[in-house]
């Protein structure tokens, strides 16, 4: 079972503005990740369903977490089904983010009172998803819809949470032009934990860009 609430998962989303994500099929090296964002001031942090096993390794890592990275807020993403959802929140998920809204996510993740994000690129879509209790938007792929497009959402619906992920980096200028445009917090997956970063194990180098991100952020607030 989850060890936080959806109401503390919300509120350190808000408080950080960033939620690094990430995927790797080792879990030694997986841990070795979360214990260098950790150490570079993240409290939560995203693994998504990507690869074979990769609710083996999410088992693995957030025993890991619990036991030496107090504070320390795990979930799951790219999760495209109510039985994947399932079985993660028995592995002690704390949230689930999808990369689409689904109907079946939600109820099965609400039914638990679970923090779930939904990944919506349409306002009808946003709308759906807060209808069926979705705190935090998705906003997916950030690359393609950008910072103007949650401007935009923003006029008729001041009241949605939007969490961009892709197209996100850690430069000022991107940052900022994400925060001005009213985003609650930004999702960064390899524009913070890079394949030089994985490939060198420079875990140092990544600790250093956590604390920058979520410096760089706290000036933007």
């Amino acid at each position: 079972m989850a060890q936080y609430s959806r109401v503390q998962v919300i509120n350190q989303m808000e408080e950080s503005g960033m939620v690094p994500l990430f995927y790797h099929e080792d879990s030694i090296v997986a841990k070795d990740i979360l214990k260098a964002c950790y150490d570079g001031g993240a409290r939560l942090m995203e693994f998504t369903n990507r690869g074979d096993f990769a609710l083996e390794v999410f088992t693995d890592i957030i025993k890991y977490a619990i036991a030496e990275l107090p504070g320390m807020i795990l979930g799951v993403g790219s999760v495209t089904d109510a039985k994947a959802a399932s079985q993660y929140m028995l592995a002690g998920a704390n949230f689930v983010v999808t990369p689409v809204f689904r109907e079946d996510i939600a109820r099965m993740c609400n039914r638990r009172k679970l923090m779930w994000s939904a990944g919506c690129s349409s306002l009808t879509e946003i709308a759906t998803a807060e209808e069926f209790g979705c705190e935090l938007i998705k906003l997916f792929p950030g690359d393609v819809l950008g910072p103007r497009f949650v401007k935009s959402i923003k006029g008729p619906q001041p009241w949605t949470s939007v969490m961009p992920t892709g197209g996100v980096s850690m430069e000022y200028d991107n940052l900022k032009s994400w925060f001005d445009s009213g985003v609650t917090c930004v999702g960064m997956g390899s524009k913070l934990i890079s394949k030089d970063i994985l490939a060198n194990k420079n875990y140092t180098l990544l600790k250093e860009n956590v604390e920058l991100t979520l410096k760089t952020i706290k000036s933007l607030r």
